[in-house]
């Protein structure tokens, strides 16, 4: 699907798309070894918002996913580009990029808590803002996503 189309799903507007393939193309890259999936993140960024702006929110994107890897509570999941739906991890990095845009203090720390081992969670606070501050300066604001859908999320991922 174009970004330039028809928005049918939450997950298929500009921002929480970024967000979510941008997620899903650096996991991909870090885990195969292959920059195939970086250069796909660059046609999806450089698509919706122009080369320059593209170049500075993939270099925001890149310093956020190395420092969540390296700060993780445990080895990140993600489904592969262009599912339909989304895991635990996803749904916790979409929560707190649109708590950051959102200045939802309480759901940024549910997820920066929920993901990332609490030593470490400054440093993905920090980078994960910067990313959200990137998206914002190029006009891709997410929608909020409430506390209690966060908390619905880890209850279940708990169960399972």
């Amino acid at each position: 699907m174009s970004f330039s189309g028809h928005v049918d799903c939450y997950f298929e507007r500009p921002p929480e798309r970024l967000v979510l393939e941008g997620y899903r193309r650096w996991m991909a890259g870090f885990e195969t070894g292959s920059v195939a999936p970086w250069e796909t993140a660059w046609v999806v960024y450089a698509e919706v918002l122009g080369p320059a702006e593209a170049r500075r929110a993939l270099g925001e994107l890149s310093y956020f996913i190395r420092t969540l890897r390296q700060c993780a509570a445990c080895p990140l999941r993600s489904f592969p580009f262009g599912a339909r739906h989304i895991c635990r991890d996803e749904c916790l990095t979409l929560g707190l990029v649109a708590a950051l845009q959102n200045g939802d203090s309480s759901a940024a720390q549910k997820c920066i808590d929920a993901i990332t081992c609490p030593a470490f969670s400054p440093n993905v606070g920090e980078a994960a803002d910067g990313f959200a501050r990137a998206l914002s300066e190029c006009e891709q604001h997410l929608l909020p996503i409430p506390l209690a859908a966060i908390e619905d999320v880890l209850a279940r991922a708990r169960r399972a």
